[in-house]
């Protein structure tokens, strides 16, 4: 038997799912996914709710979904999938204004969430040891404490098992895995939570040429009043268009509501375009009201047979598009803990720990985020409150300086680590570009060929 056993069954055939099985089998003889909903290729699924709106792939995900599944993005443009360089192809307004236009080398994959995920669907399911089983329920586990050995599914009233030597719930941010754990007499972990109350709404809209001057897309964070949103061209010559609020101020669903929010952004771009293109549906609502983090990797003992991934371990704040690329970095950190052959006993605490790592890296720098808006409850240590005061400062020198523009969407798509923002050449643009400072003119026109 593999570490990981003869046998694994996955709970969800989502984002994270698909890549544990992807990563799942390499190492199990057999592979099964069980999804609730019966999934249409080209269609938003009923158990992702959020389907419908804007999805953002950061670039250090895309690098790990090219590693895992060859060919995946040149697979998305082939079926309409739009690719862009961050800030050349793309406009990005963070803290108020642009951040200034500049190479990056990072690409952004543009596409709905039905196309991204149905790709990977397609290549998960190739492999000849995974198999899907669609109008599934798990209801629960079986085993006891110290060991999972499978689930119980119901389809149409009837209740059945499916035996499983390692059970992976990636169900998502709706997972009853505290529920389960509690049904075979095991302990659930502690939990995090962070409550922010975003509300979403998207319409579509049809695009025509020269529309943002033939850029991509457009991303507004959500500024002081807590507004923001984004326009991205989509596969089928359209704009997708996400408005979106916290704290309760959500953006309307009516037609004249929707345009008027738009017109209260910190730039007039997505307004002008909704303004400027005709729209093809009817605009669809979300609610989120909280991130949540599961601490499996701060259970004194966990059971034998189970990992838990994706949103069901931590549901992110979407507003910052870290989901599907932490769920990436999980699939990778799995490869790295089945490779070195740990015992079943072994596994769940060792799986836990190296995911906490990418998991921690991505809320932290979401929930500082979040915590620079004075009406986020929260405790705001003296390194938050540090952090929030140099990373505004970091958003000005952004806006006119190159160098802390790239350096800056690098740290935001994961490629490198938040220490690159403290390096001493990037620190003094911050301070002196932060502070409304200029700099000489030959270190102007350094920074404009850096």
């Amino acid at each position: 038997m593999s570490p990981a056993g003869r046998d694994a069954v996955v709970i969800g055939a989502g984002f994270a799912g698909l890549l544990a099985a992807r990563v799942l089998s390499e190492f199990c003889a057999r592979v099964t996914i069980l999804e609730r909903d019966v999934l249409l290729d080209g269609g938003v699924r009923r158990g992702v709710p959020q389907g419908r709106h804007l999805h953002g792939l950061l670039d250090r995900g895309r690098a790990i979904l090219e590693e895992l599944y060859p060919g995946y993005t040149e697979e998305l443009v082939r079926q309409g999938a739009t690719t862009a360089e961050v800030l050349v192809g793309t406009r990005w307004y963070v803290g108020g204004a642009r951040l200034t236009p500049t190479p990056t080398g990072l690409t952004s994959v543009i596409a709905t969430r039905p196309l991204l995920e149905s790709v990977l669907r397609q290549r998960t399911l190739a492999l000849p040891n995974v198999e899907l089983r669609e109008g599934l329920t798990v209801s629960g586990l079986t085993g006891d404490p110290d060991r999972v050995s499978g689930v119980i599914v119901g389809r149409d009233g009837e209740a059945a098992t499916i035996p499983a030597d390692l059970v992976v719930d990636a169900s998502g941010r709706g997972s009853r895995i505290r529920e389960w754990l509690g049904g075979i007499g095991a302990e659930p972990p502690p939990e995090e939570e962070l409550e922010v109350d975003l509300g979403y709404a998207s319409r579509v809209y049809r695009h025509r040429d020269g529309q943002l001057d033939g850029q991509s897309s457009v991303i507004v964070s959500t500024g002081k009043n807590g507004r923001g949103g984004g326009a991205v061209r989509v596969e089928g010559n359209r704009w997708l268009v996400t408005l979106a609020g916290m704290l309760g101020d959500h953006p309307p669903t009516d037609p004249a509501g929707f345009q008027e929010y738009a017109g209260t952004l910190t730039t007039p771009d997505i307004h002008e375009i909704i303004t400027g293109s005709q729209a093809l549906d009817d605009a669809v609502p979300y609610r989120f009201r909280a991130a949540t983090r599961r601490r499996f990797d701060r259970m004194p003992t966990s059971p034998s047979g189970l990992l838990v991934l994706g949103d069901a371990q931590c549901a992110f704040n979407p507003l910052y598009a870290q989901g599907m690329t932490v769920a990436a970095l999980e699939a990778l950190a799995l490869r790295a803990c089945l490779a070195g052959e740990p015992s079943p006993s072994e596994l769940p605490a060792r799986f836990h720990t190296a995911a906490a790592e990418s998991v921690e890296l991505a809320w932290r720098l979401a929930a500082e985020s979040d915590l620079s808006n004075p009406g986020v409850a929260g405790e705001r240590t003296v390194r938050t409150r540090l952090t929030n005061a140099f990373v505004a400062r970091a958003h000005r020198a952004a806006h006119h300086d190159p160098r802390v523009a790239r350096t800056f969407m690098r740290v935001a798509h994961l490629v490198e680590a938040p220490a690159a923002l403290t390096d001493p050449g990037i620190v003094g643009r911050i301070v002196l570009r932060g502070t409304g400072l200029s700099l000489t003119s030959s270190s102007h026109r350094r920074t404009q060929e850096d």
